[in-house]
Formats: structure tokens, sequence, C-alpha cells
């Protein structure tokens, strides 16, 4: 059966900031219309860049000057990290004041990296506790250069400083040092260069992006391929058949490669050129450990599902999860335990034994993938899992529940 999987968050939001900076109006057909991106939205309206929906939000267009933001504003990034990341560096190559806030959540998040880069830059800054949210920021322009970053904790702060680097006087070159999750690196340069910027990339790693306008561009979002994540698992699991329609080989986004560890699992996997099919196989296998820190935001998936393995399943290389909108790492290991799994924890590593679920209240922590990933488990098991936030889905997948029941619970 063929899934009905939303936009992707991370395309969605970096071509509305790539939109924002171009000169004109650009385009964005299929975007993901959920908390995260209409917060991403809106907070661009607020500093005067207006985006206009189309029918049934069906595209957005977004009317860009070619430049940074003027004026003031007070945007508000709700729970977006991609927000809290990307805009400030776009705000900081315009003039005006502008005062970037967010949730409770939001704010206990890092930001250190990124203000650090952009006061060497010449921002002037006034962050908030802890050098996060809120970040006032004055902006007058920027002059560019060699920067390096520490993204060790995060790629964000790579792609915002990235995406705004043609807007800056000179350009930008960038040295990177430790790297997390380069897909998203890789999916940003790409967008960037969709956009007409002048980017190379030298073997020691060094970033050099030339100072131009971006051209104003028209663009399909794929599908989510972080949220096809959940139905991928969950035919595996219920020996079911799905496709996704506009995944494929030539997918920008790294985590469609979750799919090559449901192969190790035993699921039956064919990636085309235009879509990504997934049939169960019978009982999961376990037994092996991957390194999944490239594609962190799918490690929650596998986990949830690693109990029903028929050996234990060792995740690594995801330190860096436990920054995000919990402590990731933390959270599985929780709730793991509490429907009795046993389960061991590294500073960047989980280990998961097979067992037999008992019947549990999931901890979300407000999580939009705790959420998914467990009702994932809890449809191989039915009545084993219960949400303590089933609506916090709603950041990027707000039709999950129905979805997930149209697919494996209301199919002949």
């Amino acid at each position: 059966m063929a899934a009905r999987v939303p936009g992707s968050k991370s395309l969605t939001n970096r071509l509305l900031l790539l939109a924002a900076a171009a000169d004109g109006t650009s385009t964005v057909r299929a975007p993901l219309v959920s908390e995260d991106t209409v917060a991403f939205r809106q907070a661009l309206d607020v500093c005067g860049i207006p985006v206009q929906a189309g029918p049934g939000d069906t595209f957005w267009k977004v009317t860009g000057t070619g430049r940074g933001p003027t004026g003031s504003a007070r945007p508000w990034c709700a729970d977006a990290g991609t927000a809290a990341r990307f805009l400030p560096p776009f705000a900081a190559t315009g003039h005006g004041t502008f005062l970037f806030d967010g949730s409770s959540q939001l704010r206990a998040r890092p930001q250190r990296p990124l203000i650090e880069a952009l006061r060497a830059l010449g921002a002037d800054l006034e962050p908030g506790p802890g050098n996060g949210l809120p970040l006032l920021l004055r902006a007058r322009g920027v002059e560019g250069g060699d920067l390096s970053v520490d993204s060790s904790l995060s790629s964000q702060y790579l792609s915002g400083l990235l995406m705004a680097a043609p807007l800056m006087r000179r350009g930008l070159r960038i040295r990177t040092g430790d790297l997390v999750s380069r897909p998203y690196i890789d999916m940003t340069l790409a967008l960037m260069r969709r956009f007409g910027a002048d980017v190379e990339e030298s073997a020691d790693g060094t970033i050099r992006v030339a100072p131009r306008p971006y051209d104003a561009t028209d663009i399909v979002v794929e599908p989510d391929a972080s949220s096809a994540s959940y139905v991928f698992a969950a035919a595996a699991v219920t020996g079911g058949t799905v496709t996704v329609p506009g995944l494929g080989t030539e997918s920008l986004q790294g985590d469609l490669r979750f799919v090559d560890v449901l192969r190790r699992t035993g699921a039956d996997v064919r990636v085309g050129p235009t879509a990504t099919t997934v049939t169960g196989n019978g009982p999961l296998r376990g037994g092996f450990t991957v390194d999944m820190g490239e594609i962190s935001d799918t490690f929650m998936t596998l986990a949830a599902i690693a109990p029903l393995a028929d050996a234990p399943i060792t995740i690594t290389g995801v330190a860096h999860a436990r920054l995000k909108e919990s402590d990731r790492v933390a959270a599985m290991a929780e709730n793991l335990r509490a429907c009795g799994i046993e389960t061991a924890e590294g500073p960047d590593r989980l280990t998961i034994h097979p067992g037999t679920p008992r019947p549990a209240r999931i901890a979300c922590h407000r999580d939009h993938r705790i959420a998914m990933s467990f009702s994932v488990l809890g449809l191989a098991v039915p009545g084993t899992v219960s949400l303590d936030d089933p609506d916090c889905v709603a950041k990027t997948f707000p039709e999950f529940h129905d979805e997930i029941r149209r697919l494996f619970q209301d199919s002949p």
C-alpha cells in the first residue's frame, strides 16, 4: 500500500530560508505543514518576508529581496530548532534589531557554537542564560571571511551559516572540524546550488561560499525520510508491504538510509528511482551493532522495534541525540525499561535485548519522534503502548496516527 508521508521538515525549512534570501518570488511546492514549519514561516513573516499560501497549502510563495531582513522584529521560534539556528545568521546579514525566542524546550537547547561563530563574524549579540534563547541581535550586515565552526553538537549551526554566506560582503570560508549528521550538510549545499549559490568544498573539508544573491526558484519538497522510517518499520514488524512514493535513489535525505538498517533485520527493501518499498519478512534478526550517527533522527525507530529481534541490537554514534527535543538516548532507555525490556545505555550508545514488551505508558517528553517510534512497537504488540502525549506528533507528522491506522489497522 502507498503511504501518505508528509513533506520533509528539513527540506521545507531550508527552502523557506533560501527563498527568503533569494531575489524574487520562489514557489515551494508540497511543503510540510506542521508546527515547526508554520513557526518558521511565521517568523519570516514577522521579519518582513511575506509567505503566501496556495489553496490547501499545496504550495507556498516566498518573496525575497536578495538580502537580509531590515527593521525591528521579535521572531517566535516555538519548538523549532531549525528556526533558532537558521534565522539568526540570515538576520545578521540584514539591518535592524531582532529578538529571537521560543518555548522553554527550545530555550534549553544549545546555541553556543552558533553564537560564537556569529560573534567571530562581528555580529552584536546578547544571548540568554547558558548562551541560549532569548537572543537579541543588532544587525548591521556581515563582512564574512574565514571561520571555524564547532559542528560536533549539531549540523544545524553550520547549515544556518552556510545558507547566509552568499549574503555576506566577502562570502565565507568555513573549516568544520568534527561534524555530526553529514548528510544534512550535503542537503544544505545541494539546495544552495539549486538557488544559484557558488559553493566549493576542498578535500580537507573547507567549504567556500562566494558572495552573490540567490536566484528565485520553483521546487518540490520530497516526503520526509525520517517520518517514512515509522511506516517502513511498521511494515517490517507486521509482515506488511509499504511503498513511499517520491523517495528514491535521487533523494537528498540521508535518513532514507534507514531502510539499509531494516535490511539487516531481514526486511525486504527495494529502492527505485522514484519510490521505496519495504516488506516484512518474518521475525526480525538482531545480533549486530550499527552506527546511526549520520541518521540519528531514525535511531529511535530501530530502538523501539529492537525488542522484537532474535538477538541484541546495539546502536552507536548518537551522543548528539541527547541534545535534541529531549535526551533521546536516555528517554528511549527509560521507556524500553518501562516496557520490561533489558536495555544498556552508554554516552553515545544503546543496547536493546530481545523481550516481550509489557503494557506501559510512554513518557513522550514532548518529543514527536519518541511518540511515533513507540507507536510502531504498540502496533506490533497490540495493547502494549499508551502515549502520555499523542498529539506531540503534530511537530512534523500531524496525521501520523490516522495514517498508521489506515495502513496497518484498517487495511483488509
